[in-house]
């Protein structure tokens, strides 16, 4: 017998959109359950979808407001925004209502399969953290706090380890500002803390510092390590 195919529910009120979710996801053998707004989309709350894709402008509840509903439902099932280019507002406030991921429009449909298996992944990685992550030649051992890159020991301070370690925890989604102020000191600390932090980790574990291939920037949001794909 084959596995059920994975339940994605799309909200989205354009019609073009939900059907290019739907021709583009089916392919890649998932199960589409579609709604036009946010009434029918709590409605199908009930047929228990794995991962939930939300456009944050909906004709019937506010986005945000939807996504705070569906968060007191369900406090774990996966959600990536849709959202319209250059609203990094509405962006950082989905994310800190719980959102996993966001896309902005027009998106490619490779990257959202993408973004759509790291959620999956982050909800499975939840239930059961790894002793060791690994990411390209970046490995961090949980258990043992051992840190290397490559076969090169990285010698971190407390406060980076907690970084580094917060990030680990979360690979592959985007965290704000304030969800790590919040989890290292409290969000009331100044956001130029956070940044002289991941400025000094990204010297110890990127090749070019510069240009990071771990700890990604996502520009006026927060950051997001890379997880292995």
């Amino acid at each position: 017998m084959s596995a059920a195919p994975i339940k994605v529910l799309v909200i989205d009120d354009e019609p073009p959109i939900r059907k290019l979710l739907r021709m583009g996801l089916t392919t890649q053998g998932y199960e589409i359950l579609e709604a036009q707004n946010g009434k029918v989309a709590l409605e199908l709350m009930n047929e228990g979808p794995a991962l939930i894709i939300l456009d944050l402008g909906l004709p019937d509840i506010r986005g945000h407001e939807l996504l705070r509903m569906i968060r007191g439902r369900n406090d774990s099932v996966p959600i990536v925004v849709l959202s319209s280019r250059g609203d990094e507002a509405g962006k950082v406030q989905a994310l800190d209502l719980g959102a996993d991921d966001y896309l902005t429009k027009p998106f490619g449909m490779d990257e959202l399969l993408a973004r759509m298996r790291a959620a999956l992944r982050h909800q499975l990685q939840a239930h059961g953290e790894r002793p060791v992550f690994r990411s390209g030649d970046l490995s961090v051992d949980l258990v043992r706090r051992i840190v290397k890159v490559g076969e090169r020991e990285v010698k971190l301070s407390p406060k980076e380890y907690d970084l580094l370690r917060v990030l680990v925890q979360h690979a592959g989604k985007v965290l704000t500002h304030r969800f790590l102020l919040r989890e290292l000191w409290d969000e009331m600390t100044d956001a130029q803390y956070l940044r002289v932090y991941v400025r000094q980790l990204r010297q110890k574990i990127e090749t070019d510092p510069e240009r990071p291939q771990f700890v990604l920037t996502e520009t006026g949001i927060g950051y997001r390590l890379k997880a292995q794909d």
